[in-house]
């Protein structure tokens, strides 16, 4: 039989009698002491009509797997040609199989709580801070400087001697709102432009603290401040000062304030005034783009959400105008809104010269299956920015729309060669998939726009060689072409496999999958130029694997080959995919594991996930995880000096990027903080860098 899967840092625990006894009482009916090898096979013809996913074009080699292939697969590791088995032999066969115990994944989810629960306040507050604290930074940071700019105008204006007295509460409120509002919308502008969060991801630490990549959240509570204050300040306008200063009997207050020529001045005349037209017409159209920017009418019509936000540039102007007068104090809302105006129009300025014919494109559009399609295509070697994977680029397809661009994330990049995966989920995808064809693996060629890249995920991922990626969902998108992008240069410069490389052996496959692709880890076998990296992936469902297995399964391929034709690891990628969604039934349970190991040859991907790597089931220990790697870092140092000596004084970095649910974040950054001690007490210097991503 084959390995059972589990990783080098697993302490399993198999199933316990109980769950074996379970097991069999679910099979053994009728009480006779006897197991139905024909109700055991359509039980796991049940499990896997439940769990397999139906092929899809775009999984590498992800074939369904023959009736006969698979109840071949179970009679030898029933190993038995008896219709009817008794209990107590067939118990025994359960326990060779060697299925982790469901109770594992429960104690693992309980560990990970308890862990955080009994670290001390202090390094509780420190992991804490690893993950949110940036954030909380920069929050706080916006926060303060609209406060001081607030209390600055509430100060001047209430304590002034004549404000209050020619124009009442109302220009206090008008006023205090309008010192909040000049730092709300130059970060509310500034969130916008592409190209400023991209400038800034050059440095990890500011990007971490000036995260534009979660600019959406970001934008939309800015905007909906933004909206308040400006509300409250035409309330108090339009309630208040307008009406004070329009008595009569505050005439010589405001003459003084305004000049004579200001009085009489009825109510009408503030409203049609510069301000007042400005600042209501404004405010009109900032209500509407902001409808007009609702969830239901972005996925109704996303032209009419996109062209809602063309109404920016005329409430920027009329703000600019707004304050022109000079009436109570010098106007400086232009200032505070030209240098993110400057960037944000200049940005959309390129992006409508790039969608004319010129500088468009030339691309192939592939249908995978219904949905989800791929772009290749050659970017123009006269464009100036490099393309890396991981990055995203706004697409416009004018055989669609010229107005429309979407922001996709690049799946692969070498040289000027890209790759686009988008998912068919719109109307939009959904008229770009029609181009492509009807039919799975029609393609078609098409022009298209692209403007970008943008945002560079994980900026310091190449200052590490030696890096532990962990991530959950679709989010880790990014990261997969990081890796498709490493493999394929180290084949490149270490000529790996071609289409006619045949195939190996199932058991040693798995086995070098496990654990990596350097296979026995001798100090002879690291190059160099020894790179590694972790992948952990976790999803709550198999299916999500699908969508990038034909990525992964190429790195997968092209490690195995390296690993059996080169005498030095180069890189090194060893990839775990973690499936966390619970299974209630023991019978599921046993079969998902027994399906999950159904592997040949000629078929070495699961018939689960699509996935030449084995997938473990359960919640990832990260605490064995990060310790195993380190052990396994000690013995790589140790290569490192016994090639050079000096490397003893050199300090070993591994970087670890995450990107997920903050308990494992908060997990991770403590596990860092005490291998690095741990690195610096025992001599090795191994130290670990917590990197905590967000993906827009």
């Amino acid at each position: 039989m084959a390995s059972d899967g589990t990783a080098p840092w697993e302490d399993v625990q198999y199933l316990t009698e109980d769950e074996i006894k379970a097991f069999l009482d679910d099979l053994d009916h009728n009480g006779d002491g006897l197991i139905d090898y024909s109700e055991v096979e359509r039980k796991l013809d049940s499990v896997h009509e439940e769990l397999a996913p139906r092929p899809l074009p775009h999984n590498l080699n992800h074939d369904s797997r023959a009736d006969l292939d698979r109840h071949a697969f179970l009679r030898k590791l029933v190993d038995s040609d008896k219709s009817r088995i008794p209990r107590a032999e067939f118990a025994e066969r359960v326990r060779n199989w060697k299925i982790p115990s469901m109770k594992q994944d429960k104690e693992t989810s309980i560990d990970q709580r308890d862990y955080l629960r009994k670290l001390g306040f202090f390094r509780r507050i420190r992991s804490y801070w690893a993950v949110h604290g940036p954030e909380i930074a920069f929050i706080a940071l916006v926060v303060s400087i609209q406060l001081a700019f607030g209390i600055w105008q509430l100060t001047k204006y209430l304590t002034g001697e004549y404000y209050t007295r020619a124009f009442g509460w109302g220009v206090v409120l008008a006023k205090t709102c309008a010192g909040a509002l000049y730092p709300t919308f130059f970060f509310l502008v500034l969130s916008m432009s592409r190209y400023f969060s991209t400038f800034l991801r050059r440095s990890y630490y500011i990007s971490r603290f000036i995260n534009w990549d979660m600019s959406q959240a970001f934008h939309i509570t800015i905007s909906c401040v933004a909206l308040t204050l400006a509300t409250l300040h035409a309330i108090g306008h339009l309630g208040g000062s307008f009406v004070w200063g329009s008595r009569k009997e505050n005439e010589d207050i405001v003459a003084i304030l305004l000049g004579p020529d200001a009085v009489p001045r009825p109510y009408i005349a503030y409203v049609r005034s510069l301000p007042g037209f400005t600042g209501i017409t404004a405010l009109g159209l900032f209500y509407v783009l902001s409808l007009l920017s609702l969830p239901q009418v972005r996925k109704a019509n996303y032209e009419l959400f996109q062209c809602g936000h063309l109404l920016m540039y005329p409430i920027i102007g009329l703000l600019m105008a707004h304050g022109t007068a000079g009436l109570l104090q010098w106007p400086m809302f232009g200032y505070w809104l030209a240098f993110p105006t400057l960037l944000v129009l200049t940005e959309r300025v390129i992006r409508i010269l790039l969608g004319f014919r010129p500088h468009r494109v030339q691309a192939t559009i592939r249908v995978l299956d219904k949905e989800t399609v791929l772009i290749k295509g050659t970017i123009p070697s006269q464009r100036i920015w490099q393309y890396h994977a991981g990055q995203y680029v706004f697409l416009q397809v004018p055989k669609i729309s010229l107005f429309q661009w979407h922001p996709f994330t690049v799946s692969t990049c070498v040289g000027n060669e890209f790759q686009l995966h988008i998912k068919t989920d719109g109307n939009w995808t959904s008229k770009l998939q029609e181009l492509g064809g009807k039919e799975p693996g029609s393609e078609s060629k098409i022009e298209i726009g692209i403007n970008g890249p943008f945002g560079a995920p994980a900026q310091r991922f190449y200052d590490f060689n030696q890096s532990i990626v962990v991530g959950a969902g679709i989010g880790v998108t990014p990261f997969s072409g990081i890796l498709v992008d490493l493999q394929e240069k180290d084949d490149r410069d270490h000529p790996g496999p071609g289409p006619s490389a045949e195939k190996t052996d199932e058991t040693k496959h798995r086995d070098t999958l496990l654990s990596g692709g350097s296979g026995d880890h001798h100090p002879s076998t690291y190059a160099p130029d020894y790179r590694r990296v972790d992948f952990h992936w976790t999803v709550r469902e198999r299916n999500s694997l699908l969508w990038l297995s034909d990525l992964l399964n190429r790195v997968s391929q092209s490690q195995q080959w390296h690993a059996e034709h080169d005498e030095q690891a180069h890189l090194d990628i060893r990839i775990h995919t973690h499936v966390t969604q619970k299974r209630d039934k023991i019978t599921t349970h046993v079969y998902r594991w027994l399906l999950e190991m159904h592997r040949t040859p000629e078929q070495p991907m699961s018939p689960l996930t699509g996935l030449l790597n084995p997938t473990h089931f359960g919640r990832p220990d990260f605490v064995k995880i990060l310790d195993h790697h380190y052990e396994e870092m000690k013995f790589y140092k140790a290569a490192q000096v016994e090639r050079d000596p000096e490397q003893m004084d050199e300090e070993l970095k591994i970087g670890v990027f995450f990107c997920g649910t903050p308990v494992v974040g908060e997990i991770l950054a403590d596990r860092c903080r005490l291998l690095s001690a741990r690195g610096r007490e025992d001599g090795s210097k191994i130290e670990y860098h917590f990197m905590m991503e967000v993906f827009g």
